[in-house]
Formats: C-alpha cells, sequence, structure tokens
C-alpha cells in the first residue's frame, strides 16, 4: 500500500536583478587624501529567497567590468586595462553567496564568494532589507536590498599604483563596495 506524501507549500520564491534600478559603486582613496568613487551600470543575477527562513536563501550577482564609471574617460580606460579589471580578459565580476545570517530584523550578514579579475576570495556583506514586497504599476511585485563590504583590492590582483613625491601612494589598498540592488519576482 503506498503511502501520499502530504503537500508541501513552497515559501522559496525566484526574484530578478532589475538592471534599470540596480548600481553596484565602489570607493577608494586618491592620493591618501580623498576618495574617489564609481559605479558599475550593468548589474545582474538572482535572489533565490525563502520566505519563511531567510537563512535558507542565496543571492548570486553579475557585473560587467566594462561598463565602469568614475566621470573621468581616461581614468576609466585606465580602470579597464591590464593594469587594473582587463575587461578583455575578465568581462565579469561575480559574487555567489554561501551563507546568510540574521543579524536583526531587516539587516542581513551574506558570505560568499567574490570574484574579481580571475581571482575569487571570501567576502562579508552587511546587507539592509530586503524590504518589504510591493507592486510596481505594471502589477510587478518588488523588494531590495542594499548591501556594502571592504576589501583590499591587491587580494583580488589589483597592485598597480604609482608612489608620490611626498611620500605615500596614489591609490589605497582598501576599497569599498556597495550594491544597491532592485529584484522583481519571477
Amino acid at each position: 500500500m503506498a503511502t501520499l506524501a502530504a503537500p508541501q507549500t513552497a515559501t522559496t520564491t525566484t526574484w530578478n536583478i532589475d538592471p534599470a534600478h540596480s548600481v553596484a559603486e565602489f570607493k577608494v582613496k586618491h592620493m591618501m587624501i580623498s576618495n574617489v568613487k564609481g559605479q558599475f551600470a550593468k548589474v545582474t543575477g538572482a535572489l533565490t529567497l525563502d520566505e519563511t527562513d531567510l537563512t535558507k536563501s542565496s543571492v548570486e550577482a553579475v557585473i560587467e567590468a566594462a561598463s565602469i564609471e568614475t566621470r573621468d574617460a581616461q581614468r576609466d580606460t585606465h580602470l579597464k586595462s591590464p593594469d587594473f579589471l582587463h575587461v578583455e580578459k575578465f568581462p565579469t565580476l561575480s559574487f555567489n553567496s554561501t551563507r546568510i545570517s540574521q543579524v536583526r530584523d531587516g539587516e542581513l550578514s551574506i558570505e560568499g564568494d567574490l570574484s574579481i579579475r580571475g581571482v575569487t576570495r571570501k567576502a562579508l556583506f552587511s546587507v539592509e532589507g530586503p524590504t518589504p514586497p510591493t507592486k510596481d504599476p505594471w502589477g510587478n511585485t518588488r523588494i531590495a536590498v542594499s548591501a556594502t563590504t571592504k576589501i583590499n583590492r591587491k587580494d583580488f590582483g589589483l597592485t598597480w599604483n604609482a608612489a608620490l613625491e611626498t611620500g605615500g601612494i596614489l591609490v589605497g589598498d582598501e576599497v569599498t563596495i556597495t550594491l544597491d540592488v532592485e529584484f522583481v519576482k519571477a
């Protein structure tokens, strides 16, 4: 006699990054005195959301390296070159979560594998969100998160620098990365 399994309620949903409403930003010290900021305009990826237990969720994001923009064409060209991102050889940066922890209501800690320039290292993002779901005027359901981490660029093979005549270096080693991402329910 066969036993029927009880029907399971689906608690896992898929959400796709909305590239038109998402951005990856970074900042790094310039000449040891000020921050230079830039962004990557082309971000894609998905969130698999376990609505009953956020720690069982997962997220992946892919950034098109050539979409870098710092408001200075000469600097952007240099950042795309083999001195930095080497976009012809390494066209994307990526992140895949490996562990999600709830810090408190509305705040998560997401650990995962961050790949830049062909080098993969562990990264830990502090995350605000996800926001409560909301409907847009076209009937789509949306949520958003804001995630931040700090990395040492040298850990990813981004070692180019120049010494300053007065001492110090042109480009700082610590880079702050912030992702402001809006997801659309699939």
